[in-house]
């Protein structure tokens, strides 16, 4: 762990995270077939990561750096990751939000961890289904449903 990287980290990711929200609240509060606005999301994730931005910086603080070490990094896992993700982005419309949030989870869960795929099923078929329910249901809020040629 390189403390000045993190720090200086930190507080960039705080000015974006600051700025999300800022931004966000320039955005429309109410979207069409929809009671949740197009404003929430961003202003969620800007405050989720000023917030983790501010741990962030705090760790570098507390904590004496007094190991200096290089660590290797894992190519292969963050290219399986980030293809992944893209992958998510272009087949969320097409294959509907639990299917392919379903499939980008457990792709990561077994990427970061091999082996317990009982777990990550239903790890990921929970959350995945869980956030659908809630966000559409409870929230009023529209999100891709599942695909139409499955029958649901």
């Amino acid at each position: 762990m390189n403390t000045m990287f993190d720090r200086y980290a930190g507080i960039v990711f705080f000015a974006i995270g600051t700025t999300f929200v800022i931004g966000s609240r320039s955005i429309s509060t109410s979207a069409y077939g929809s009671n949740v606005g197009a404003n929430i999301f961003p202003m969620m994730l800007g405050a989720f990561l000023a917030l983790m931005s501010i741990r962030l910086i705090y760790d570098t603080f507390r904590k004496q750096q007094t190991k200096k070490h290089k660590e290797n990094l894992d190519y292969k896992r963050f290219g399986i990751i980030f293809v992944s993700a893209v992958l998510y982005a272009l087949f969320l419309e097409d294959i509907g939000f639990v299917i392919s949030t379903f499939l980008f989870l457990m792709i990561g869960f077994q990427t970061m961890q091999k082996g317990r795929v009982w777990v990550s099923l239903l790890i990921s078929a929970a959350f995945s289904y869980g956030v659908y329910t809630l966000y559409v249901n409870g929230l009023d809020g529209s999100l891709p449903g599942f695909p139409t040629w499955l029958g649901f």
